[in-house]
């Protein structure tokens, strides 16, 4: 019954773990690269990011074929799209809608004109106004004005298409968008899910491909022309893309990471029951990290399942030192130095914890519950699930030969801190190219894609938006009045040539107290026809005439002010949501700011404006600045949580061996291990993100347990031949757990396995180096 129990209460464990991992949620998208305690810019930033207008726009390149074939595509496409309910909006050049756009812009001019006053449908207004219409009629402006010119002598519509513009449009041929090259027809398309739905953004890709695909197969392309290809770019796309390699790269390393400690463990133990028993911590520690994750942060992501990798390395580990190093009867010293190995690696690890970087608190958690669960398999439910005078081969043999090899490297027992020295000098020379200073640097987007979206975005002469004023509020109509009163400092820093431009809600949408202001500011039709006839006097345009001009005046006054859903159906819409954003009980205008053409922008002018402006919940944004600010931030919080892991595990160290000479003795193989593969990375060229830091603790988490060993057999002469294998077979477990790794494109798994993987090789090496000027013992177990 004795021997029972540990079974029954882990079978009952494993079946509750797996009952919560069935019901855990998963992801692959990009949240674990974003803050969980953000401050009130990257708030905004990270809302932007998730689910933005900019985070719902798929940019589309047409390539190869000749030019008709590549503009026919485009119309097809955007044909097809605009039917299909993926998609919000479907721009590519083409003037569809554009007719009922003007058609809106032209009935709603005396509202949405900022030329609206009192004082312009006076008489000396209305001659001041009328004149400088009929001026423009000689311009190129006089093309749009000329068929209006009796409706609208003022010009309210040419005052509001002025006040909308941007004379930044992508270039067109037959009427659509292409390159400035030529070689390239463009499209956008604006998803109608949200950025933060990576589902619906791979159905609308996968949309956008299926039609493509349908278009390209019926066409009938000329046997020499290049094959029509499409290429897309954007927030969406990277989402996708960056799920789907998350992915690839965790399933794949999974399996390859597997196999190689399976097959070097069939190697090691020479039968298939040691392996199936070796392989319960494993599972099991696997199972309680999901677990634990999916109940502390309600969703595991990918990222936090291919550090998984990981612990198949470390804690099969534990099974190796049961099987290989229990069997001298010595019990007792063999688990108070895992014990202590273990309580050094969850040190580690649980600095992790207090991270805010939710991929790296995941991380934490998922490993200090795996690697408990690991240990405690191994410790009570091997020995019950072990056949009674069960060995594994006898590895002694290749103990002794690493006996004789540490033997031999007495000589260089000052080989690792002279290394040490030498990687330090490197380390201090490139320090100020060390590391790597941006966001994007965890990002799994690719260099090559990163560059296909530059180059799309150069093409359609989009703005590089990288300065935002955000005005706040409870309701839209306060957040509208608010921006009013801050876009008025914008247009006079424009005019001082501070700023190049800025876009404003409010000029698509004005607050309804301005609106009304207008309205008021319309006379009735007797008042109106008698300024006119005094207006006409001294110009070319006869009074009567100007009757249509007057019925539109007296429409407009019993109009109805704009409100957010009379824009509905017109391309306007879009461009309200895309900057006045409702979220919740709040809402956000968002007002992006253009460099002037010098290219410079001083952020403090901008701040002077807010000020001005005397709207206490209006907020500067430098994206860019934020960006980096949220990276320095998780760096500076991963130096801390790394100091702190390193200072509980020497604290642990000094309360446990009471010793202060051993504790330097164990710090400074694994400090030179460290240091040496700082300094061959920086040789290598690779500059350092913040999960190299972490792969940097993990490397003193893992390296400990080997250092202690090395120690607690240290008064014996040397580690016995066993356990010397054991440490060794336990490393390259490990190698093949980390290392593997190394391999990934995804910067957060390469940066912690090209650390970790060679750290923890050196470290057990370094310590073999440093503790192994005594002569090896030849006892069959370590003890302290």
């Amino acid at each position: 019954m004795k021997r029972r129990l540990p079974i029954v209460l882990w079978l009952t464990f494993l079946a509750l773990c797996v009952l919560g991992v069935s019901r855990a949620r998963f992801t692959a998208d990009l949240s674990a690269f974003l803050p969980s305690s953000p401050t009130e810019e990257q708030a905004l930033l990270v809302d932007l990011l998730r689910d933005g207008i900019a985070s719902r726009l798929i940019l589309v390149g047409i390539e190869g074929g000749d030019a008709p074939a590549r503009e026919q595509t485009s119309r097809a496409l955007a044909t097809q799209l605009r039917a299909h309910p993926a998609f919000a909006n479907i721009s590519n050049g083409e003037s569809v809608g554009a007719e009922a756009d003007q058609r809106w812009l032209f009935e709603h001019r005396y509202l949405l004109s900022p030329d609206v006053t009192p004082q312009r449908f006076t008489a000396d207004g209305l001659q001041q106004a009328i004149g400088a219409t009929i001026d423009l009629l000689s311009s190129s402006a006089g093309l749009l004005i000329k068929p209006l010119l009796l409706r609208d002598p003022t010009a309210e519509t040419f005052a509001v298409v002025h006040n909308l513009g941007n004379s930044d449009q992508a270039a067109r041929s037959s009427g659509v968008w292409t390159a400035p090259d030529g070689q390239r027809a463009l499209l956008v398309a604006t998803t109608a899910a949200s950025g933060a739905d990576t589902d619906g953004q791979e159905a609308a890709m996968l949309a956008l491909r299926g039609a493509f695909d349908s278009i390209t197969r019926d066409a009938q392309q000329p046997a020499q022309q290049p094959e029509l290809r499409m290429v897309m770019s954007g927030p969406g796309v990277f989402a996708v893309n960056a799920r789907a390699t998350i992915k690839d790269e965790v399933l794949r390393l999974s399996m390859l990471g597997t196999g190689l400690i399976i097959i070097l463990l069939l190697l090691v133990y020479r039968s298939l029951t040691a392996l199936l028993l070796g392989l319960a911590p494993v599972a099991t520690g696997a199972l309680a990290g999901v677990l634990a994750v999916s109940l502390g942060f309600g969703v595991v992501h990918g990222i936090t399942l291919g550090f998984g990798i990981t612990l198949i390395g470390e804690s099969v580990d534990y099974a190796i030192y049961y099987f290989i190093q229990n069997e001298g009867g010595r019990q007792a010293a063999f688990w108070r130095t895992i014990r202590l190995g273990v309580l050094t690696s969850l040190c580690g690890f649980a600095a992790l914890l207090l991270s805010g970087f939710p991929g790296l608190a995941q991380i934490g958690l998922f490993s200090m519950a795996g690697l408990l669960a690991a240990v405690l398999t191994t410790r009570y439910v091997l020995p019950a699930l072990t056949p009674a005078r069960f060995q594994v081969a006898d590895v002694a043999p290749l103990g002794r030969t690493l006996s004789r090899l540490i033997s031999l490297g007495r000589p260089l027992r000052w080989l690792p801190m002279g290394l040490a020295l030498i990687a330090s000098v490197i380390v201090i020379n490139n320090r100020d190219h060390l590391w790597h200073h941006e966001l994007g640097a965890l990002s799994p987007v690719s260099d090559t894609d990163q560059m296909l979206d530059a180059q799309l975005r150069h093409d359609l002469a989009a703005p590089d938006v990288r300065y935002l004023l955000v005005v706040s509020g409870a309701d839209g109509e306060t957040v509208l009045a608010r921006t009013e009163q801050v876009a008025a400092q914008l247009d006079r820093l424009q005019q001082q040539g501070v700023i190049g431009g800025f876009d404003t809600p409010t000029r698509f949408l004005p607050s309804l107290a301005t609106q009304q202001a207008r309205r008021d500011a319309l006379p009735d039709a007797a008042t109106l026809r008698a300024a006119l006839a005094d207006a006409t006097a001294r110009l070319p345009l006869q009074a009567g005439k100007l009757e249509p001009f007057i019925a539109d005046v007296e429409a407009a006054r019993a109009a109805p002010l704009l409100t957010r859903a009379r824009l509905d159906g017109t391309s306007v819409a879009m461009a309200v949501d895309a900057m006045l954003i409702h979220r919740g009980a709040q809402w956000r205008a968002l007002l992006p700011v253009r460099s002037p053409d010098s290219g410079t922008l001083d952020p403090q002018a901008l701040r002077a404006a807010l000020a001005a402006s005397a709207i206490p919940e209006a907020l500067f944004v430098d994206i860019k600045r934020e960006s980096e600010q949220l990276y320095a931030g998780y760096l500076r919080e991963s130096w801390t949580a790394s100091a702190g892991g390193l200072a509980a595990i020497v604290l642990l160290l000094a309360l446990t061996l009471r010793s202060a000479r051993r504790v330097l003795r164990l710090a400074l193989p694994l400090f030179a291990a460290v240091v040496v593969v700082v300094g061959a990375l920086t040789l290598a060229g690779e500059r350092l993100i913040l999960l190299h830091l972490v792969g940097m603790l993990l490397v003193v988490a893992v390296g400990s347990n080997y250092a202690l060993f090395f120690d607690a057999a240290d008064a014996a002469g040397g580690p016995p031949p066993r356990t010397l294998a054991s440490l060794v077979i336990a490393n390259l477990t490990t190698l093949a757990g980390f290392g593997i790794l190394a391999l990934s494109t995804v910067p957060v798994l390469h940066g912690i396995g090209v650390v970790v993987g060679p750290g923890a090789w050196l470290a057990l090496v370094f310590s073999a180096l440093m503790f192994g000027h005594s002569r090896p013992a030849v006892a069959t177990a370590p003890h302290g």
